[in-house]
Order: C-alpha cells, then structure tokens, then sequence
C-alpha cells in the first residue's frame, strides 16, 4: 500500500508498500514502532515529507485508553491527478469526533461523515507514528484497504497513547480469533507464549492489559476440556508470568483445581501456584465476590497434604505467609486463611446438611428461590464422636442424632432480614439432645479435608500476633471438631482480654466456645477441665466480675458444683465468691453449695477461710472508728490490709491513699468500706483491675481522684456505672479525648 502525500506544487510520491500485520507472524517479536522499509533510501526531506518517529524504550508509560476527542481525517488513494490535488495536506477537511475503543472496532459517538461506520481492527493493516516538520501535528496513521485514516492528538502523548492502545486492541482482536479456533495445541502453545510475552512487554499499564490475556486462555481451556495432563502444565507455566502480580480469573481457577486434584505432586503446584495463592492470601480483599479464588486456594493446601511430607508442607507454607518475625506484616493473610479453612470445613458436611430431609442448600438460600411451604420441617442434628469399631474403609461414619420438630408451622428463616445469612456451623451441626440416632456416612475424603483445615487452625493460634484476631473470627461460629480444642486451650491460656473474652458468646440466646465446653457441653469430653481453666481466665480479668457470677449462677450452677464436688479448686473459689458477694438468694440452695464445699478437703478449708473472712468483715463494717484516715507515703497493699484489720472502719467516709505504694490488689480492701464517699489515690499504682472492681461494689463513691495513675480508658469506662460519682480527677492519666466525651454523656 502507498501513501500520498503532497503539498507546496511539490509530489512526493512512494511506490514501495509498507509492510502490513497481517503479512507478519503473530509470535513475532512485538514492536511500538514499524521502522522504515529497506529499499526506501530516496525519500527525502522536505516540508511535506513524512518522517516515522521510533518510539523510544526509556520507560514511558500510559493508561489504555477506552474512549476519547480526536480529530479525525481520512484520505483515500489519488487515482487521478485531480485527487491528487484535493487529498493534498492543504486541503485535508479535519472531523471532531469522540471514538471509543471496543473490543472489535473503532466506533464514534456521533456516526457521521468519516465514522458513519465502525472501523472494524481487522481492516487495519498498519499503524504508524506521523509528523509534518513544518506543521507539527500530531497523528497516529492508521493504514486500511483503499486509504489511510489519520487520527490527529492535541500533544505527543496522547498521540503515543492512542498509538498504543488502537495497537493493544487490534492484537488481543487477533489473539482472541485465532485461539477460538485451535487446530494443533502445540501452535496454540506458542500464541499463548507470545500473548502472554506481549501483554509483558506492553507499555500500557492497567489492569485489563494482563487480565484480557487470562481471560482469553481461560475461554479457550473452558470450551476444550479433553486436554491431556502435559497440556495442562505446559499452558501453567507458559501463563506463570502474568499470575505474578494478578489474580486469575474464575475460569482459570476452576482449571487449577482440576490440576491441583488430579495431579497434586506436580511440580506445578509448587513452583507455578505457590506464588499465586500467597498473593491472594496477602492482597485478597472479600472471598465472597469471588468464591473460586478461595476454592483454589483450598484445593492447593490440599494438594500440598497430599505430599510424602504432608502437613509438614503445609506447616512451611504457613510459617512462609506469617514470615519470620513476631508480626506478620500482612494484615489480609489471617482472614483470608480463617475464610479458606472454615469453608472447607463447611463444605464437607454441607452436602449432608442439604440433602436431611429436604433443607435448602446454600446457594438456595442466598437465591431466595425456595419457598417455606415447599420445605418440610427441619431436622435438628448434633454430631458425635463415632464409636469405638473401625469404619468401613472408603467411608467415614459420623453418628448424629435427629429430632423431628412436630410443630409445622417452624421455618428455616425467622426474619427477611436473616434471609440472605448463610447458615453456620453451629446452626447446623448443634442442636438439643435427639430421640434416635441414625449412622450418615459421609464422603471418603471427608476426615482429610477436616483433619487438614482443622490443623491448620490450629496451627494459626500458635502465633501470638494472630490470636486476637483469630479469636474474633470464630467467636460467631463454633462448631465441635476434636482438634479444634487445641485452639480453644490456646484462648484460655492467653492472658490479653481481648483474646480469652472471645470464648464468650457473641450475644445472649448463642451458645459460645464458653457453653460448648461445658459439663454437659457437646464438645466437652476431659469432665470439664477446659471449661474450669476458662472460668479462671474469664474471673481473672472480667470487670463485670460481679455480673458474671451472676451469669453462671443462672446457667452453669450444676456443672460447677459437680466440678467442685470432684475437687477442682477453680470451681470451689466460684462457689466461695457467689456466697460471699450474696450472688444465691435461695436458701436451699446456698445450702446444697456449703455441703458441696465441705465435702472436699480444698472445699472445705476455703469455706472456712470464707467464713473467717465474713466475721472480719462483720468487724470491720461495725459501726465506729474514724470518718477521715491518711496512709503515710510509701505505705503498700499489705500495709493497708493490716491497717483495716485492726479495728471497725464502719464509719470511714474519706480515705486518702495519695504518694503511697498500692496497686490494684488494695481493691479487694477497699470494697469491705460500706461508707467510703471520697478516695484519694493521686500518684500511686492503682490501674484498671481495681477500678473495675470499685465500680461494682462502692455504689456510695462520690469522689475519686486517680491524678498521676496508670488508668486507661478500659478502666474508666467501667466508671460510668458508679452513679453516685460526683467529682473525678483523671489529670495526668491516658485518658483519650473520645473516652472523656462518654464518660460526660454517659454522666
């Protein structure tokens, strides 16, 4: 094809065809810029020569471009020398339009004069960077059958930007035509080598530039699944370098984990997914818009079980994504785990779950496509650890109970607004005690999977940066798994409140770790040895001390008493602490927790120890002695102690504990003050456990001055509850600003 162009009386006319597209090899090397054919030594330069400009590899970048203002012109090929004059540059006519990039075509918003039609990329043979050297004028030459388009920018780099957009377009048209029709999979390898090193070595950044590729080859693998296993892994690791900083597409995602199940000791899985799924774990915002990066992210950690080294592997894996330090530095790779792990727990009972008389299965539910009468009743379930005989060997038996719910007018959804929620675990695995067991056997792989994940839950609460956070992520759904009591040890063992709070319930009417655990408890199998130690923790950092008595008092009286009874000592000191704070107002049955308590040895010495505490308590709280008392600087805990047990202090109003050494610990003094209205405890050591313990008990507290210490806002929030509270001095504490302005409203 030839370009005319002409101007000043002057022609300059070439003969010789540049090069077109579509005469080159598509895995050709892919170049911004078609150089000048040889042979073309007698162009010369003059004011209307056309000069092609080499794009330079200094690194300059642009954003694809979907749409945008250009000038537009097109000029046909001079047949005669009349045309010739009227397509001279002189007396070009120049057209405004606004053009989008589509996938096939160039199309204008306003389809009139050179763009009435789509200018389709199959019709263009050639692209090439122009300018004039007297007028500059930026344009982007376009050559198709029959005459060339020029598309003129206001400036170079919209120019280069056009350029290699309407080149990006026009090759990934044509990649997309040829790979929708593969004839020899060992041609298609290389198109999808060059596709894959053009989208590489592309000067466009935006994310369709690697994405279009990917979905490309994902469209081919997902209408050609007859491949064999060498195509499978040829097609991975031709595809590797795009999945360095991407995500793979469903499609894709669904071709790995067809790979990851039926070839998991490739060495594809190492070498290709183990980069990819750790970029998911680590930048991976929600599972929920796209559920198969999870699948495949599942389906990987199972392929690395599958390994001679087995959990070994998946062990390294972990300790890789958390890195070497205390910290793990990223912030998305806990929940991202926690999802893959319960999601895979889930899936292996979800089946089971569906298919129990008639329930709707998951994607029901979200769909809200069935109907409450087409449902029959459900039927409640409750796993239980099998029976000692050995299982059939390609089955695993779970025994459950059933209770059939006679009462049909019950639903499975109790409000609209729970309608979209999926069902959890503990929703559908716990329920009351059943009439009759029945043997379910479940998929042969069932146990590996849940062994596996469960494992690897455990696994995450070993990290001590990552207990917090995995604790509040299954605070909401616990569900009984042998393993999972690892996890649950770690919780109670954890000293920081935010972790060991968790094994509470996430609110009232829901059983928690804290119930399941219980005597009684569908997860408690050690006579309730988890359940004490949790009552330990709980007792040891809960400021609501009082309130939570009160909360076993109610629930979990009997299974405390039985664990006194049998000696342990954690529930014994429960017991001592509800009869001394008064929490059992029945008579009988402050009786039947005394004979529980003398009929141990440890029992029976604490109660005693309890009895000796009251009569102090009687004396101390007798009415008479001082109404104003002052420590001497330096003064500790056991001075103080030592000090209110010499006398009655019934009618001590103002203590003044100010410069001294006392911590906290006076706290458990402090309350025996029925009178105490002003507390002065500027500069000394007492934190938030003792206001905690302030707040529940010294209702008639009107003055309190903490100056100088170590109180945060944990500790005075609890203040809030003292309504008697008048005056209070938090100058020099951590107070917050935002801690201040609800302790004023809620004052």
């Amino acid at each position: 094809m030839d370009f005319n162009g002409s101007g000043g009386g002057n022609e300059l006319h070439n003969n010789q065809f540049y090069p077109s597209e579509e005469s080159k090899p598509l895995l050709g090397e892919i170049s911004t810029q078609q150089p000048p054919p040889e042979g073309n030594n007698n162009h010369k330069a003059g004011p209307c020569s056309k000069r092609s400009l080499l794009h330079s590899s200094s690194g300059m970048r642009y954003k694809l471009l979907q749409e945008g203002d250009i000038q537009v012109c097109v000029v046909k090929h001079p047949r005669t020398f009349l045309s010739k004059i009227f397509t001279s540059k002189y007396l070009r006519r120049w057209e405004p339009h606004h053009l989008t990039l589509t996938d096939s075509s160039l199309v204008s918003a306003t389809p009139t004069g050179y763009m009435e039609a789509p200018l389709s990329y199959s019709t263009i043979e050639d692209l090439q960077l122009l300018s004039w050297d007297n007028a500059p004028k930026y344009c982007v030459q376009l050559s198709i059958p029959g005459g060339t388009v020029l598309l003129q920018a206001a400036n170079s780099y919209l120019r280069d930007q056009w350029f290699h957009s309407i080149q990006w377009k026009k090759k990934i048209y044509k990649y997309r035509k040829v790979l929708n029709n593969p004839s020899r999979w060992d041609v298609v390898l290389k198109e999808i080598r060059a596709l894959v090193d053009m989208a590489l070595t592309s000067p466009l950044q935006d994310e369709s530039i690697h994405q279009a590729p990917l979905h490309i080859i994902s469209t081919l693998l997902a209408e050609n699944t007859n491949l064999s296993a060498q195509d499978h892994e040829n097609i991975i690791v031709a595809i590797a370098p795009l999945l360095e900083n991407n995500h793979p597409p469903p499609d894709l995602c669904e071709f790995f984990c067809k790979h990851c199940r039926e070839r998991p000791r490739s060495m594809v899985v190492i070498e290709v997914f183990t980069p990819v799924v750790q970029r998911i774990l680590k930048h991976n915002m929600d599972f929920g818009k796209c559920p198969r990066l999870r699948l495949f992210t599942q389906e990987y950690i199972l392929a690395l079980n599958e390994l001679n080294a087995g959990m070994e592997v998946v062990k390294k894996f972990i300790h890789s994504m958390h890195g070497p330090t205390g910290q793990c530095p990223h912030p998305r790779v806990l929940p991202n785990l926690v999802a893959v792990c319960l999601a895979a727990i889930y899936s292996c009972y979800e089946e089971f779950i569906n298919s129990r008389d008639n329930s709707p299965s998951l994607k029901e539910i979200r769909n809200g496509c069935q109907q409450q009468s087409e449902r029959k009743p459900p039927m409640p379930l409750r796993l239980l650890r099998p029976e000692p005989p050995t299982p059939p060997p390609t089955t695993t038996e779970i025994l459950v109970e059933l209770e059939r719910n006679n009462n049909t007018t019950n639903t499975l959804h109790k409000a609209p607004a729970e309608g979209d929620r999926e069902p959890n675990l503990i929703d559908c695995l716990l329920v009351s005690p059943a009439l009759n067991a029945l043997s379910i056997q479940l998929p042969a792989h069932a146990d590996r999977v849940l062994g596996c994940f469960a494992l690897i839950l455990k696994m995450l609460s070993d990290y001590d940066d990552w207990r917090p956070a995995l604790a509040s992520l299954l605070q909401p759904i616990p569900f009984p798994k042998e393993e999972l009591k690892y996890v649950i040890q770690r919780f109670a063992e954890d000293p920081r409140q935010e972790v060991h709070s968790c094994l509470l319930s996430v609110r009232s009417g829901k059983d928690g770790w804290f119930q399941l655990y219980s005597p009684g408890g569908v997860a408690c199998d050690d006579d309730g040895e988890l359940f004490a130690s949790m009552v330990h923790i709980l007792m040891g950092s809960c400021y609501k001390t009082k309130k939570f008595l009160l909360s076993l008092a109610e629930n979990k009286l009997g299974p405390c008493m039985l664990l006194a009874l049998r000696g342990n000592q954690t529930m014994v000191e429960i017991l001592c602490l509800m009869l001394e704070y008064n929490i059992i107002e029945n008579k009988d049955t402050q009786l039947q927790i005394i004979s529980t308590l003398e009929s141990t040895q440890v029992g029976l010495r604490m109660y005693e120890q309890l009895c000796d505490r009251q009569r102090e308590l009687k004396e101390l709280q007798r009415k008479g002695g001082p109404t104003r008392l002052t420590l001497p600087s330096k003064s500790t805990d056991a001075d103080l102690a030592r000090l209110l047990s010499s006398g009655s202090f019934g009618n001590l109003e103002n203590l003044s504990l100010a410069f001294t050494n006392v911590t906290s610990a006076c706290a458990e003094q402090l309350i025996k003050l029925p009178s105490l209205k002003q507390l002065n405890l500027w500069s000394t050591q007492f934190g938030d456990a003792g206001l905690r313990l302030l707040s529940e008990h010294l209702a008639c507290l009107q003055v309190l001055n903490l100056c100088e210490t170590p109180v945060t806002d944990a500790g005075l929030l609890s203040l809030s509850s003292m309504k008697s509270l008048c005056s209070l001095n938090m100058n020099s504490t951590k107070l917050t600003a935002d801690t201040y302005e609800d302790l004023k409203v809620r004052g």
